[in-house]
């Protein structure tokens, strides 16, 4: 009886600590693939969220109490990514989720949290649908936000980049078989279609795929100057590789993710000169971004002083001091005074990527405008401003552009 009294008291004293952790902290969800093929931009967008989380905790907190991270690997997979925001908004009770790398895998987790009125900083999944998926008659408010450069912005990018500064007639784009990947196609068809140009071939692929050799000889016969793309590092690398195995070198432009850390080093040779839309480029321009490098390479140690995914990393870092402002603002980690905080930021926010002025509207919930990324290019390892002409201004702020903002 006497053991049986004491357990009791220990349980009940451990229940009350547990509650009173719970009480004195805000918990953010932080959802991203850590394992497979998309993990050096999971890895990295996960780490950014830890460095500014901890900046923050060390200053001092979110009204008073320190941010806790619960931290969840999706594993790229839709399934994984639903069960995961089930247990974070009914278990966890987070006020917010950060992450998602995959544009599937958000639209199929957003749903739970827009029903149950907690807002998602989407740090780097680009799927244009993504911040339209809760819209207005049907949904009275929406509750997901972006900090990255959508692809109805990137697609642009690149076909202005292929077609009018590099002067190529005959285009092929090569894109996975994901939501990820087929959004983007289309958005580049529309791109393409804009300058009255439809490509000489649309070749596509599936995760995990090994060889491209059927996919390039089509493109290769159709007489394509230039492959455009939409996937993802590993796959992406496997499109350099075979051109290598081919002996059929054209150049590749695609989207952001040509900077991954496994597209890269997989690629090798075959991926020098690749170009990309940043946000972001490692590079100490500016001294909020020397100062996010050094921690970061100081913290986390990556191999060769090289962020894996360094616009994921940077994005990341900046969304949570987004939403760490809203919650200040708001003065409750109540989801629609966050929503409505977010909506109507009086706080500039110093970022990484840029400096954040009201980057949000009722709707509009998108932080990044066309005239913020530049082009990276894969050069010796690693990804560097593509035009010289953007790498002396890279110091400039690029702030978003509110003309153009919501269109």
């Amino acid at each position: 009886m006497k053991n049986a009294f004491k357990l009791s008291l220990i349980s009940a004293l451990v229940l009350s600590a547990g509650l009173a952790m719970a009480e004195d902290t805000i918990k953010f969800g932080v959802s991203g693939p850590y394992t497979g093929g998309s993990s050096s931009m999971g890895v990295s967008m996960r780490d950014g969220v830890r460095l500014a989380a901890d900046e923050i905790n060390k200053a001092g907190g979110i009204l008073g109490k320190k941010i806790q991270l619960i931290e969840r690997d999706d594993e790229a997979k839709n399934e994984r990514g639903v069960q995961i925001a089930q247990e974070l908004i009914n278990k966890e009770h987070v006020v917010a989720t950060l992450g998602y790398i995959n544009t599937g895998v958000a639209q199929a987790s957003q749903r739970f949290y827009e029903e149950a009125k907690i807002p998602v900083m989407n740090n780097v999944a680009t799927g244009s649908i993504l911040t339209k998926q809760f819209l207005p008659p049907e949904f009275p408010n929406n509750y997901v936000f972006r900090t990255a450069a959508a692809d109805n912005i990137q697609a642009p990018m690149i076909v202005e980049e292929a077609v009018t500064r590099r002067g190529f007639k005959k285009v092929a784009i090569l894109a996975d078989s994901t939501n990820y990947g087929q959004l983007g196609l289309s958005d580049l068809t529309k791109a393409l279609s804009a300058k009255n140009m439809s490509p000489v071939a649309v070749e596509k692929f599936n995760i995990k795929d090994i060889d491209m050799t059927a996919q390039l000889l089509k493109a290769k016969e159709a007489g394509a100057e230039v492959i455009l793309t939409y996937g993802i590092g590993p796959e992406l690398a496997q499109i350099a590789n075979g051109m290598t195995k081919l002996g059929w070198k054209v150049p590749i432009i695609g989207s952001w993710t040509l900077s991954m850390a496994n597209f890269i080093d997989n690629a090798g040779q075959g991926g020098q000169g690749a170009r990309m839309p940043q946000t972001f480029i490692q590079e100490a321009n500016t001294q909020k971004r020397k100062a996010f490098i050094e921690a970061y390479l100081k913290t986390f140690k990556p191999k060769n002083n090289r962020i894996d995914s360094p616009v994921s990393a940077a994005q990341a870092y900046d969304s949570v001091y987004i939403l760490a402002a809203a919650i200040k603002q708001a003065q409750s980690t109540d989801g629609e005074k966050i929503r409505a905080a977010l909506e109507d930021l009086q706080t500039k926010v110093e970022g990484v990527v840029t400096t954040y002025d009201h980057p949000y509207t009722k709707d509009d919930h998108e932080a990044i405008t066309a005239n913020i990324p530049v082009f990276g290019e894969v050069k010796n390892g690693r990804v560097v401003y593509a035009y010289e002409a953007d790498q002396q201004k890279g110091s400039d702020l690029r702030l978003k552009d509110k003309k153009s903002a919501g269109k």
